[in-house]
């Protein structure tokens, strides 16, 4: 009865009912009257059914098989198209005139010119000057996507930056001479049209909705291979290169000729355009970088309706809010962007920020990040009026703001030293500074009320980053106006602790820390 026994262990719920009825017979009967069932039952398969479910509960969970991209293809692949640019240059007639041999053969190996002997007789020279023919050269290739069916195709800025003439060629080999419609370079977005109708046009997906690991896919045109279709993940969002807009990062294999075509969800919908890679050899190395589609829409619809596009800017300049800063300065959470430089006139002056202050949001939208700021603004329409919340000086306030229309950024002049010398300094024991007062020509250069300038100094300033010449504009929160004030601020400080210093160097405000000498 061992044999019977063995089942009879095994829970219940695996067992089919005639396995179970079975079982029950062979308790009935004796021992060598149930090994002659068992043999007869298992040479004609009978107790096939009992292995099924032991087999299938030892079974580990099923794991998804990798994605079949075969329809996607089929269903996007027509929407993308192959952009070759072309650049008009003027052939010369080259002369022998000057040159030696050498500079001859150079020319015929390497340019395929030829080069007529030094000695061949010149010929009369011609009243007037002939200009030189031009002539269409290849200048790049591309990819992009129809956007519409009335012929609207979305690419890279930099694919068609600077060309002369732009084609596009379908995927059903068709051709047509493009018209470039605008390009932002900020966003790296251009839009170009084709004369064609009945195009099968992309559809737009929801970019909020893509998850880090999701797959994605990329068709374009890599060194000119058409139609080339590349997958892998999304790596992260919102990935800050330094570059106006937040990125999608993905694995996707992306090479030269890929820009400006589509990066593709398994629903079939364009969420963004490739646009960039990260490379030490200028090949792929593993990272892509995809403009999100969210924003290429809102640049792409005022290329269509204006030809150019059109953001706000408040004027000032800005860096981000180290978690040492935010904790010196009471801010508590590493958040916002910190103004280091306010340009006279724009709206930010009239408004009253300040150097120092740190701008934490716009219209209750919070800046988690210094770059959150110009890209709030950016999107802002020129002429809004707009609320900033700010942090100056351990208190937040709200100031109102008109939103003024982007102009080309001005280099800034940085001060002239002046020749006036300051009548009195003060040493500062403990942070390593010897500062003076400004005077009033210095103060009306620089276009502030107060501060102190630095004359010399030691450790621990120069490990801050301090320099001779910066002006001291406040200490720990306390507004500096002169030297006395500064003394006393730093008297009345723990010696224990870092100390926030906000100064003025040329045109820039910056923070820095000093950690005072025992």
């Amino acid at each position: 009865m061992a044999f019977v026994a063995l089942y009879i262990r095994v829970p219940k719920r695996f067992l089919p009912e005639k396995v179970l009825e079975f079982i029950v017979v062979m308790k009935k009967t004796d021992v060598k009257t149930s090994r002659i069932l068992v043999s007869v039952v298992l040479s004609l398969g009978l107790l096939s059914g009992l292995a099924m479910p032991l087999q299938a509960s030892a079974q580990p969970a099923v794991v998804k098989g990798l994605p079949d991209f075969t329809e996607l293809v089929e269903q996007v692949g027509p929407s993308v198209v192959n952009i070759r640019t072309l650049e008009k240059v003027r052939t010369q007639n080259f002369s022998s005139n000057g040159m030696d041999e050498e500079t001859q053969e150079l020319f015929r190996r390497f340019f395929g010119v030829p080069i007529p002997n030094p000695g061949t007789p010149r010929q009369a020279p011609r009243q007037g000057r002939t200009p030189a023919p031009e002539e269409s050269q290849p200048r790049g290739v591309g990819s992009g996507f129809i956007l519409t069916a009335d012929g609207f195709i979305m690419t890279n800025a930099h694919v068609v930056d600077g060309a002369d003439e732009v084609l596009v060629t379908l995927t059903d080999k068709r051709e047509f001479k493009a018209k470039i419609i605008g390009t932002d370079k900020r966003s790296d977005v251009a839009v170009v049209k084709i004369q064609a109708t009945g195009l099968p046009a992309v559809k737009v997906g929801d970019v909020s909705r893509l998850k880090v690991g999701e797959w994605v896919m990329a068709i374009g045109s890599p060194f000119g291979l058409d139609n080339s279709v590349t997958a892998g993940i999304v790596s992260a969002k919102q990935r800050d290169t330094g570059d106006y807009l937040p990125f999608i990062q993905t694995d996707v294999a992306i090479n030269p000729g890929n820009s400006g075509g589509p990066l593709i969800n398994m629903r079939g919908e364009v969420v963004g355009i490739n646009s960039q890679i990260y490379s030490r050899s200028g090949g792929f190395m593993g990272i892509s970088f995809s403009i999100p589609m969210d924003e290429a829409m809102r640049v792409s619809e005022q290329l269509r309706a204006n030809g150019r596009v059109t953001r706000g800017r408040i004027g000032v300049q800005i860096e981000p809010v180290t978690k040492e800063i935010a904790e010196s300065i009471g801010l508590g959470k590493a958040q916002g962007a910190l103004i280091n430089r306010i340009e006279a006139g724009a709206p930010a002056d009239k408004a009253g920020l300040e150097a120092g202050d740190v701008i934490i949001k716009i219209d209750g939208k919070p800046i988690e990040k210094s770059s959150d700021l110009p890209r709030l603004v950016g999107n802002t329409k020129p002429g809004t009026k707009s609320t900033l919340t700010i942090f100056r000086r351990g208190a937040t306030k709200e100031l109102s703001i008109v939103i003024a229309e982007m102009e080309p950024e001005k280099v800034a002049k940085r001060s002239a030293e002046p020749e006036e010398k300051p009548k009195a300094t003060n040493s500062v024991q403990g942070l390593g500074l010897v500062v003076a007062d400004l005077t009033e020509a210095q103060k009306s250069e620089l276009k502030i009320k107060g501060g102190v300038r630095v004359e010399s100094l030691q450790e621990p300033a120069l490990k801050a980053g301090l320099r001779e010449g910066d002006v001291i504009l406040a200490i720990g929160n306390i507004e500096i106006a002169q030297a006395k004030d500064f003394v006393a601020a730093v008297a009345k400080m723990d010696k224990s602790k870092a100390v926030s210093v906000l100064f003025r160097r040329g045109d820039l405000t910056r923070f820095a820390l000093i950690k005072p000498s025992s």
